[in-house]
């Protein structure tokens, strides 16, 4: 690749710094601000509609305040009267004093109908419409009156038909019995939106009497929304639940003349507002008005880009959405103004830096500058190398040194390593990763395996490894791909044959660049310590074997007496056999009941002796996989004359389908037997009549768990169960648990003892389950377990 001068380097760098930073700056303080902008134009929208709702509230509750009130009034006074004149006398003074009124009515439930409203043509300002039922029979009048209630003119209707108690807003009332709002409509006399509410007039005794209900003109919400500003061109506008626009600046936008000749509000999916079809429409259309929360969003019309918010509904009787909407350029047309002038401003001060970051170059690059001319004067011999140096070269003049100092430091670095590698008192050798060939060898190594060092150099490493050693796995890459650690003990062939035990440690050497050097493998001869070892171990399982034997001798009367019981049963039978027999007339049935006894009694002595030669035999060192349940009951078999000794029942409880256990049989049961004999002892010195040792084995994970419990005196907390020659017995040699612990800690186990919240002792070990699958471990609930006795008194037994 073509070298590139550092001046440039530095001139190219520090400009392009000086761009990027101007360039970032700029950017994000547009983006930012812009950003902020924004953020501020939907708090301003926001805060609209939240006026707008506020307003539409403040707007219609003085009205529904004032028809409750009316209503009341009625209740108490005027309507019970049943006096038309009354009833229009108390409307016509509740329309005088609430000026968002257009009319007052009440409708009784008799059909009687007394309607109040203001007048926009006629003889006077008021009318007044009037119908009395009475039976069959009913008449209008329409009186017009001036606002001090005074008659201009009076009239009869003969054709009117109107019957109030089939209106919608007569039967909501009484429906829902309360005060109700029905959905905006246009007033067919005034032609403007408007809304009704109707409040129910109650009876003494609680039944309805009839409704009194209040048409609302609520053009002065849309009026109120013409002059709310919202940035230069936003606005306002209330849709109710249904999708009709109820509220617009413009008013005549929110009416649509249908084909009868009557009026509706327009849908915002087809009002005469582009902009508000583009920002609420699409939403409308698929059904989300009214929305739960509030909503904002930006949409783009004509190329413009818009910020809209859509509100909640007012409240549940008032089912309307403020939404609103404004252009982005109402908050951020000053700044994009100012876009232009700030990048010509930003293209100047880059420049100008430009030319500053070029000299700054100049001035750092004359060193080295200077430097590489000195350099090539040396090299051309035009000066002398001991020639006094530049004065910016004293910079140059230090690193240099520095390197040759680290040059130096690593040549030291190898002559140390190579004298820790032929004087180590480990064997050492570098070996090839890919191939296994020996490189190199110390005299420790050519001592450990008997071969010169010439030879050690013609060889591989599994040339000297024993033969069922796994040799290639000690070099190279895992599966995954990672270089290979390796520390283990194997086999070793020194050049006289003979087998020798080493521990062997490699690791993978790599340059700076990961290029794979070497293997250096450490080796150290263990031969002796491994048969030390396996001398230990040898003492461990005769020491487990003196044990049991002891155990054996102690429950040996016991023992003896078990076995007396089924061979003295076979004696006596036999002798009955013989004498029936002996009679011409003798009992098939009979002798065959004597038979049956002598072979039971003769199984159970087999099963006795069977259990004692498995557990007094010699173990091997080999596992083998068994059922937990079968060594349970076989070891309960060899305890059985102790236990009934002691008046002990040993309780079993054990989780069904357990999993086979994969462990050293005879030393299982040994662990079995010393804790049984222990409880026994225990129980034997206590006071406690209903003795009792409870089993429990369950699963847990991967392990098989075993709880052995008795209820007698508990331990010593002084006492450390698990040291050897520690004991509480007057004749123990304190190594029962300790062979315990060690029996079960090399079988993959762990065993502890636990306190408990009654008397008695608790302990817990664990096996290695055989699992079939790697079927997801569970544990047992209570439910979940076998229960038996097994109950060691003779005559209850299992």
């Amino acid at each position: 690749m073509k070298s590139r001068s550092l001046g440039s380097v530095l001139a190219v760098g520090l400009i392009g710094l000086q761009v990027l930073a101007i360039f970032l700056v700029v950017t994000s303080s547009y983006v930012t601000s812009e950003r902020t902008l924004i953020e501020h134009a939907r708090d301003l929208l926001r805060e609209a509609g939240i006026n707008t709702a506020e307003h539409s509230k403040g707007f219609l509750q003085p009205a529904e305040s004032a028809a409750e009130l009316a209503a009341r009034l009625a209740e108490n006074s005027v309507v019970a009267s049943d006096n038309p004149e009354l009833v229009e006398k108390l409307l016509f003074q509740q329309l005088l004093i609430t000026p968002q009124f257009s009319g007052l009515y009440y409708g009784g439930r008799d059909g009687d109908f007394v309607y109040v409203m203001r007048a926009h043509d006629g003889p006077a300002e008021f009318r007044s419409k009037i119908i009395r039922a009475d039976g069959g029979s009913r008449w209008t009048e329409l009186i017009w009156r001036n606002d001090d209630f005074t008659q201009v003119e009076r009239g009869l209707d003969p054709e009117d038909t109107y019957d109030p108690r089939s209106r919608p807003w007569y039967k909501k009332a009484v429906r829902e019995s309360t005060t109700i709002w029905t959905d905006p409509y246009i007033f067919f006399t005034s032609q403007q939106p408007g809304i009704t509410l109707a409040s129910p007039v109650l009876q003494e005794d609680g039944a309805i009497r009839g409704v009194i209900g209040v048409d609302i003109e609520i053009s002065a919400i849309s009026e109120f929304l013409a002059r709310l500003s919202i940035g230069e061109h936003g606005s306002a506008l209330i849709i109710n639940h249904n999708g009709d626009v109820v509220a617009h600046p413009d008013q005549e936008l929110i009416k649509i003349l249908t084909s009868d000749g009557t009026l509706r509000f327009s849908e915002i999916s087809e009002i005469d507002d582009p902009i508000a079809r583009a920002a609420f429409g699409p939403l409308a259309l698929a059904g989300g008005f009214p929305v739960e929360v509030e909503t904002q969003s930006q949409f783009t019309y004509h190329n413009s880009s818009y910020v809209a918010s859509i509100l909640p509904v007012i409240s549940k009787k008032l089912p309307w959405t403020i939404a609103v909407y404004a252009p982005e350029g109402d908050f951020t047309g000053a700044l994009k103004q100012n876009r232009r002038q700030n990048m010509w401003f930003a293209v100047l001060v880059t420049l100008g830096t430009s030319l500053i970051a070029l000299v700054v170059s100049r001035y750092i690059y004359r060193p080295v500058r200077d430097f590489e001319i000195r350099t090539t004067k040396i090299s051309s011999g035009e000066i002398d190398p001991d020639a006094p140096a530049p004065k910016t070269y004293r910079e140059l003049e230090r690193a240099n040194s520095a390197l040759a100092k680290e040059a130096v430091a690593r040549r030291e670095a190898e002559l140390e390593y190579g004298e820790t590698f032929r004087l180590s008192p480990q064997g050492m050798a570098q070996i090839s990763p890919e191939t296994g060939a020996i490189i190199r060898v110390n005299a420790r190594f050519c001592a450990i395996t008997g071969f010169s060092e010439p030879e050690l150099l013609q060889m591989h490493f599994a040339d000297i490894a024993h033969p069922e050693e796994t040799v290639p796995r000690l070099f190279g890459h895992g599966a995954d791909g990672h270089d290979i650690s390796v520390n283990r003990l194997m086999r070793c062939v020194r050049k006289d044959k003979t087998v020798i035990w080493a521990t062997v440690n490699v690791i993978l050497i790599r340059d700076q660049k990961g290029t794979l050097l070497h293997s250096v493998m450490t080796m150290e001869d263990v031969t002796s310590a491994k048969a030390t070892e396996d001398q230990i171990k040898k003492l461990n399982k005769d020491i487990s074997h003196l044990a049991r034997g002891n155990t054996m001798g102690q429950m040996a009367k016991g023992l003896a007496h078990e076995l007396n019981q089924p061979l003295t049963a076979i004696a006596q039978n036999a002798d009955t056999a013989l004498l029936v027999l002996s009679q011409d007339d003798a009992d098939m049935s009979e002798m065959r009941e004597i038979l049956s006894a002598i072979e039971g009694q003769s199984l159970r002595a087999g099963e006795i002796i069977h259990a004692l030669r498995d557990f007094i035999q010699k173990d091997g060192s080999a596992k083998s996989v068994f059922t937990f349940e079968d060594l349970l009951h076989q070891t309960l078999h060899l305890v059985r004359a102790e236990a009934n000794e002691a008046g002990v029942t040993v309780e079993t409880r054990l989780e069904p389908n357990l999993p086979p256990v994969y462990a050293n049989r005879v030393q299982i049961a040994q662990v079995l037997v010393n804790l049984f004999h222990n409880a026994f002892e225990a129980l034997t010195a206590s006071s406690v009549r209903d003795r009792r040792v409870h089993v429990l084995a369950v699963r847990d994970g991967g392990l098989l768990k075993v709880s052995v419990q008795d209820n007698g005196p508990g331990i010593d907390s002084g006492i450390n169960l698990f040291n050897q020659f520690e004991t509480t017995k007057s004749a123990g040699m304190g190594l029962g648990l300790s062979i315990c612990q060690s029996i079960v800690e090399a079988n993959g186990g762990t065993i502890w003892n636990e306190s408990t919240d009654t008397c008695g002792a608790l302990f817990h070990f664990t096996v290695t389950l055989q699992l079939r699958s790697e079927a997801t471990s569970r544990r047992p609930t209570e439910d979940s377990y076998a229960i038996s006795d097994f109950d060691v008194r003779g005559e209850t037994g299992t």
